[in-house]
Order: C-alpha cells, then structure tokens, then sequence
C-alpha cells in the first residue's frame, strides 16, 4: 500500500443506480474502516464528485444512467485519464470481458472488477478496495475462470498447463507468496513460472507490477 494510504483512511467514491445495494455497499466498507466520502446514481454524478473529492478509489458500476450502455465504464476511463492516481474498481452484475480490457488496456495501475454478488461475502469488497488502493490489479474469480475454459491461442499458446495457471491466479491479484501456497509449491518456483511466462509472452524488462498488467492483459486477449 502507497505511503498516503498507510498513513490515512481509504476514501471512496461509491457509483450505482441501485439505491439498496449503494447504501448497503457503503454500509460494509464504513463498517470495515473505510470512509464513502461521497455516492453517486449515474456518470455524471460520479465524475463531479471524484474530482471534487480525489478519493483513493472509486467504486463504480459498469451500466449506469444517463444512458443505457457501459456509462460507468467510460465514465472510468475519464477518471483515469484525468486522475491517474485513482483506482478503478469496477462493480458489475455480470462479467463484461470488453469493458475489463479497455481499462488494463489504458494503463491503469489500481485496476479491479468485482461481482455484485460478492457484496454478500463479508470483507471481501473492503478487501478488493485496499488491493486497489495499492496499485494491484484484482479479477473476480469468475472472470478468471471464464478465460480458463476459453482455450490459450496466440501467445499463450506457447505457456504450459502449470503457467496458464499461475497466470490465472496473477489475474486474481495474487502476489508470489499466495500463488505458492494456492499451488503447494515454493515461492522459488512461483517466481520461475513468472520470469518464463513474461519471457515467452515477450514482456520486456521494466517495472515488475507494470509486466504482470500486461501479461494479465494478455491472458484476457488470449
């Protein structure tokens, strides 16, 4: 987690039209420490108040008003264009594959995409929101496991079996440490699976969290 957000409360922007889930959304990350400093109903709502506010997230629905289409969505990467600091936490009653990949796509660093039917898992949203207030990158499981059973073509093709999946649970947000032990192997191992899959996806030496957004943006293409 970044200096500032060590040293303060995480403040929120939470988006939805859905009142009820809004409210109770809110009510779990005040109970779990930390501060909705504004809500909003549609894109226009949540833009004014994410620049008025600079929160540490915003939370934000991927179809909201005034339109009927993906609003949240490019709503979010307005925010990101104009806030780049901001983390991005996409909160959707399905997956949306197209909407994920133009945000991995714009670079985003703090990048998350939650089910809304994960809002009933005690913790979990409070937890996704401090992950992407450190800059990771969080898939919801299900988005995970709906690009496991697409099958690898392109460059993943070249990943073995093993690969493929610590690259799934490197799209879950996982450090070394939680893929080794989801795995039962070392960290060592963990950390050669990674250097060979960002060799055979030809990632170039850089910034390492910025080379596991690309090979999980990748993943999503693939």
């Amino acid at each position: 987690m970044t200096a500032s957000t060590q040293q303060e409360t995480i403040r929120v922007v939470l988006a939805d039209d859905a009142v009820v889930l809004r409210e109770g959304a809110a009510m779990l990350l005040e109970d779990a420490g930390l501060e909705v400093v504004a809500q909003a109903g549609d894109a226009d709502d949540l833009l004014r108040k994410v620049r008025a506010h600079k929160p540490h997230v915003a939370v934000i629905d991927v179809r909201m008003p005034p339109g009927e289409g993906i609003e949240g969505m490019r709503a979010a990467l307005e925010i990101h264009r104009e806030l780049p600091d901001v983390g991005i936490l996409m909160f959707s009653g399905h997956v949306e594959r197209r909407c994920l990949d133009q945000l991995l796509a714009a670079g985003a660093a703090g990048v998350g995409y939650l089910l809304k039917e994960r809002v009933e898992q005690v913790g979990l949203l409070a937890d996704t929101v401090r992950r992407v207030a450190s800059g990771e990158t969080v898939l919801d499981p299900a988005v995970v496991a709906q690009m496991v059973s697409t099958h690898a073509e392109g460059p993943l093709e070249a990943l073995t079996p093993r690969e493929l999946e610590v690259l799934g649970l490197m799209a879950q947000g996982r450090s070394n440490r939680a893929v080794a032990a989801e795995l039962f192997i070392s960290e060592r191992v963990v950390e050669r699976h990674v250097t060979s899959i960002f060799t055979k996806l030809d990632l170039p030496h850089s910034d390492q969290a910025h080379r596991r957004v690309l090979a999980v943006l990748a993943y999503l293409r693939g």
